[in-house]
């Protein structure tokens, strides 16, 4: 009776921890939950999810290495207000983590990760070779940065359709048609042609961005690349009688950054390693 009890309560117990270990799911709290509109802006947000990147050597251990913050040079002040080299160096070390690189933490530098910063911006190896001798920094074989170098709009285009202009037109010929039923055909008309308007809009931006390895005893560059992304950002709207419906969306600045350094770490980790 027991181990029947025993027996029950380790399914019950791996149950329990099987539930514990699924990932979180977690449902919309919207109002508009499991509309059209919904379905289609979820359908439009799911393009913009994070995409995890198979990177081909990760079953390779790759070298120890320190993403420093890099720098952006672009001088467009949507981006400088959105963005900092921090938010990047975030990104980068998840990426660098998952092709199975060697990263060392940058909170783990404390108070030095500016003057060690600072030493590889100057190409200052006297310097750096100081810090390299300090705790965990002794296993560092390379030391990456990732900087902005392009943020512009580069085309943008609109078009549509107004139909007042044609809906005057209609009625202004229903009365002058000479009779009682042309012109009521023509307000009408008027109305409903006049009521139509079509709408769209698109925006392409291109981002540019360039990583540099350097050998983190020597300060010397080892190697770098470049990459860039198109930026799409759209709206398209229609009217007509009262009714109307509208879409808008696009992948955002924070989505454009991570998928950029995908394209850098997945060429670090293809040549690098």
């Amino acid at each position: 009776m027991n181990l029947i009890k025993h027996g029950v309560f380790t399914t019950a117990a791996l149950c329990v921890c099987g539930a514990a270990i699924a990932q979180p799911t977690f449902q919309s709290a919207s109002p508009t939950a499991g509309t059209a509109t919904s379905e289609k802006a979820n359908a439009n947000a799911d393009k913009a999810m994070y995409q995890a990147i198979q990177y081909q050597n990760a079953g390779k251990q790759g070298p120890a290495l320190v993403v420093i913050p890099g720098e952006i040079k672009s001088s467009n002040a949507t981006f400088t207000q959105k963005f900092g080299p921090t938010n990047i160096a975030d990104f980068a070390e998840i990426e660098l983590s998952r092709a199975n690189f060697q990263v060392l933490e940058r909170t783990n530098l404390g108070p030095l990760l500016n003057e060690f910063t600072l030493a590889y911006n100057l190409g200052d190896p006297n310097k750096a070779r100081g810090y390299l001798g300090m705790g965990k920094l002794r296993t560092t074989k390379y030391v990456v940065k990732f900087d902005i170098l392009k943020t512009e709009q580069v085309a943008a285009a609109q078009q549509g359709f107004d139909g007042a202009s044609v809906g005057r037109v209609i009625g202004i010929l229903g009365a002058f048609s000479g009779s009682r039923g042309g012109a009521q055909a023509g307000a009408i008309g008027d109305t409903a042609v006049g009521s139509v308007k079509v709408g769209d809009s698109t925006g392409i931006w291109v981002i540019g961005m360039r990583y540099k390895i350097m050998d983190a005893e020597t300060t010397e560059q080892v190697a770098q690349g470049y990459t860039e992304e198109k930026m799409e950002i759209g709206a398209t709207g229609t009217s007509v009688m009262g009714f109307s419906q509208s879409q808008q969306g696009g992948v955002g600045l924070d989505t454009m950054v991570q998928r950029l350094v995908q394209k850098s770490v997945w060429e670090i980790d293809s040549k690098y390693k």
